[in-house]
Order: structure tokens, then sequence, then C-alpha cells
């Protein structure tokens, strides 16, 4: 006789939406979970764990204030490469994208605050005969 087997599925009780957001060396796979609480979680720890800056919790929560969508979605994030400001860039890129997936009528908003721009500067190479980019050694004429 063959066996039955059960699919189980898991159910998702919430929507959720992925974006991917990028600066400097600094990769975020951001997802929104819908009819969340306002939990920022950033690879595994609360916002307030990983960032230590207020500074840097503002730039995170940005898009979510500018949309008023803050305690609507809960933020899984997982984020790599780069410094911790880079890293609070990269995620509010993410954000920014996720919501946009989310609710399309919130792009012009963002797109208005500059939120769904990639910024693009990223550190200069070094260049031979000089220390860094651009720093030479002192110049002397004897």
């Amino acid at each position: 006789m063959a066996e039955e087997k059960k699919v189980v599925k898991a159910k998702t009780k919430k929507n959720n939406y992925y974006g991917t957001g990028r600066r400097k060396q600094s990769v975020a796979r951001v997802r929104l979970y819908e009819n969340g609480k306002g939990n920022i979680i950033i690879n595994d720890k609360n916002i307030d764990e990983y960032f230590g800056l207020e500074t840097l919790k503002l730039i995170v929560r940005q898009p979510l204030a500018l949309t008023n969508t803050v305690e609507k979605f809960d933020i899984i994030v997982n984020v790599y490469g780069g410094g911790l400001t880079g890293q609070a860039g990269a995620i509010c890129h993410g954000i920014s994208r996720a919501l946009v997936e989310a609710d399309e009528n919130l792009r012009a908003e963002l797109k208005k605050a500059g939120l769904l721009t990639r910024d693009s500067r990223v550190k200069e190479r070094k260049k031979y005969g000089l220390k860094k980019a651009r720093k030479a050694s002192q110049f002397s004429k004897r």
C-alpha cells in the first residue's frame, strides 16, 4: 500500500514585502510584515541593541516616519558589509523599496525625499605613487 504523505504548507498570517538596499559596501535585505507593531530586528538583534547612536536609529526609521507607517509593519533585516553608518543607509534604502512594493502610492513621497535613490558615493581607489587616493608625500625643492 502506498502511504499518503501529508503536505503541510506554512501559513503566513501576514503579507510580507521585500526590498534590497545598498550604501557604500553595505547590503541590506529587508522584509516587511504587515499588521505588525513596529518592531525592527536587525541581524537577530533589536534596533536599540544593534545601533548605539540615536542618529543611526533615526536614519533607519526615516522612511517609516515620512509615510506614517511606523506602527503598521514589523521589519526583519539582514545586513552585512561596511560600517554602521553605511549599514543604516542601506537599511533605509531597503525599507523604502519594500514600502513602495507594499503600497505604490507612497512612491511619490519617498522619491521627493530622495529615499529611493541609491547613494552611489563609494571610497575612491588608491593611486600608485601616492599614499592614499589623493594624499601625496610632502613636496620639497631640494
